[in-house]
């Protein structure tokens, strides 16, 4: 039996779901929390695994730090030890501050389709390596706290932890993760890393080969 902590990204809207998902889910505020990972920890725990899909708290009333917390907190509470913690998109930077913090309890770093933050490093950062500040600022007008907020990390707290990447080849993020992929080739094999033919959200448009992946990768 592995541990999984699931991580989401940013609070995508339901409209986003539905249109790559193909279904038609609503919501009272219109965005889907980790409800996103729904289907997931459903397949994950049917092959007999446990598995934690916390939703983040209001992204415009907390920052990073808080988030990151907020996984310490449930990994402390549930006293879980062994993890696979997987971080969806924005969730790249939560599970790397997390890992930071408590090096021991994580067996496995999943980034799914997520920006790789340098130390001191925030999203907004990382897209401005990649967009220019007229393309940024059109897709995050007003950007959040969480994505403002630098990441400080050590490197060396964590390099002994197994890192997997994830791309999906459609993402509408791609330039993102191109970047990412750029650096850990230049790691020269300390990734594993991997594709999925889907977009940004894999559980949506792709799920049978996304739960097959991460299940595969509890054997690493």
């Amino acid at each position: 039996m592995a541990i999984y902590v699931l991580v989401q990204g940013g609070n995508m809207s339901t409209e986003t779901w539905n249109k790559l998902s193909g279904q038609k889910i609503s919501t009272e505020d219109g965005h889907m929390g980790a409800s996103y990972w729904k289907e997931t920890v459903k397949a994950l725990k049917s092959a007999g695994h446990r598995v934690f899909a916390p939703t983040l708290s209001d992204e415009f009333t907390s920052n990073l730090t808080d988030h990151i917390q907020q996984i310490c907190a449930v990994i402390e509470d549930n006293d879980l030890q062994d993890i696979i913690l997987v971080g969806h998109s924005y969730g790249g930077f939560i599970i790397t501050g997390v890992a930071d913090l408590m090096p021991e309890r994580i067996r496995l770093l999943v980034y799914l389709d997520s920006g790789l933050p340098d130390p001191g490093q925030s999203l907004i950062d990382v897209l401005n390596k990649v967009y220019s500040p007229e393309e940024y600022a059109a897709a995050l007008p007003d950007p959040n706290p969480p994505y403002v907020e630098k990441l400080q990390y050590h490197p060396k707290r964590i390099e002994e932890i197994k890192k997997i990447y994830i791309l999906c080849t459609k993402s509408e993020f791609i330039r993102v993760t191109l970047f990412a992929k750029e650096k850990i080739d230049a790691t020269k094999g300390e990734w594993t890393y991997f594709e999925l033919p889907s977009s940004h959200v894999p559980m949506a448009d792709l799920p049978e080969a996304f739960y097959k992946l991460l299940l595969s990768i509890a054997e690493l």
